[in-house]
């Protein structure tokens, strides 16, 4: 039986179900989930991150990993990791960077936190030349925890389930996916409740999205930082304040989909929610700050190593403008993507005056 099969099935027993456990079940379902089946990246696939954008994003983030080591005091054992990896290839241009501070990869324990057996078989064969061999775990809570560590993650939090409510002309409703009249899947609405960070006078028929997983990370990532030290780095598309929206996507073969067709066949995101996840960070005793990936980039020298790329491969000039301009220009990935740095103590590469 498909995914939508017993979707409908069990909507049609239980009752229409949250957006967020709709959104779990098509992303991580172990018999037909997104991720835990067919998670397809890059020209062939149905998406591309930054990393397949250009090899300089990696690299500026294997810079920052290395001096981010240098201002926790170059610790002998450091962790270094990285939560959602994709195909292997951002932490393998880290660690191609990450070279050029040898002392730093002589400390370091490379781990990457995974849960699906395709992208952890993807990641074994992009890294097995890399001057690090690589651990998994699927949690955060697999982790050792008596070094402190450095950790990495593009493109996650918008894979984290989100709730929607819709204020309605009387009260609040929350979105739900039901069935319609024919049986077949479809968006309706329920009595709810106004979201506690909501504002009360919000405009009829606005939809405020609630993500309690990526808040929940916020915390764990901020409780593991400020008891083991170090610092985090997360990169997505997002909000970097509070604000109403429904940003509920599908994405099959780089179009956009409606969210219910094909379940589990489509990677199926929400913005990020950085004001939540960084409050869930600081609950837990770290600091925060955040930019917008283009400023960051920007601040770690990408513009120069640009132009020290083009230098070497003049025929490559023209391209390596236009992977840039896609990374930081505000009309390209420069804006819309965020970055949120969680640390205890040195203040991270790139936030010096932000914190």
């Amino acid at each position: 039986m498909s995914l939508e099969d017993r979707l409908k099935a069990e909507i049609a027993q239980t009752g229409p179900m949250p957006v967020s456990a709709f959104m779990a079940r098509c992303l991580f379902d172990p018999d037909g989930g997104y991720y835990a089946t067919r998670p397809r990246l890059g020209p062939e696939g149905d998406f591309i991150t930054a990393p397949l954008v250009s090899q300089m994003f990696g690299e500026m983030l294997g810079l920052w990993a290395a001096e981010a080591w240098i201002r926790l005091g170059r610790p002998a054992r450091v962790l270094l990791v990285e939560m959602g990896p994709g195909d292997g290839t951002l932490i393998s241009d880290v660690l191609r960077a990450a070279r050029l501070v040898p002392e730093f990869l002589a400390a370091a324990e490379l781990w990457l936190v995974e849960l699906s057996e395709p992208l952890r078989a993807a990641q074994a064969a992009r890294l097995a030349d890399a001057p690090l061999a690589p651990r998994w775990a699927g949690a955060l809570d697999e982790l050792p925890a008596d070094a402190p560590l450095i950790l990495l993650s593009n493109e996650l939090l918008d894979c984290l389930p989100a709730d929607q409510f819709v204020r309605a002309e009387r009260g609040w409703a929350e979105r739900r996916v039901g069935l319609s009249p024919d049986g077949e899947l479809a968006f309706g609405l329920t009595p709810g409740h106004r979201p506690a960070n909501a504002p009360e006078d919000l405009a009829p028929g606005l939809v405020w999205e609630v993500s309690p997983a990526q808040a929940a990370l916020g915390a764990e990532v901020g409780a593991r930082v400020a008891a083991q030290g170090g610092a985090a780095l997360f990169i997505d598309y997002g909000r970097d304040r509070p604000e109403p929206g429904d940003t509920l996507q599908a994405l099959k073969a780089h179009a956009k989909i409606s969210p219910l067709e094909t379940p589990g066949e489509a990677d199926l995101t929400v913005w990020a929610d950085f004001p939540a996840f960084a409050a869930g960070a600081r609950s837990a005793g770290a600091q925060t700050a955040i930019l917008t990936q283009g400023a960051l980039l920007r601040r770690l020298g990408i513009e120069h190593r640009a132009e020290a790329l083009a230098r070497a491969r003049p025929d490559r000039a023209e391209t390596l403008a236009r992977q840039l301009a896609r990374l930081v220009d505000p009309a390209e990935m420069g804006t819309l993507f965020k970055a949120c740095a969680v640390h205890a103590g040195a203040v991270p590469p790139g936030f010096e005056e932000t914190s």
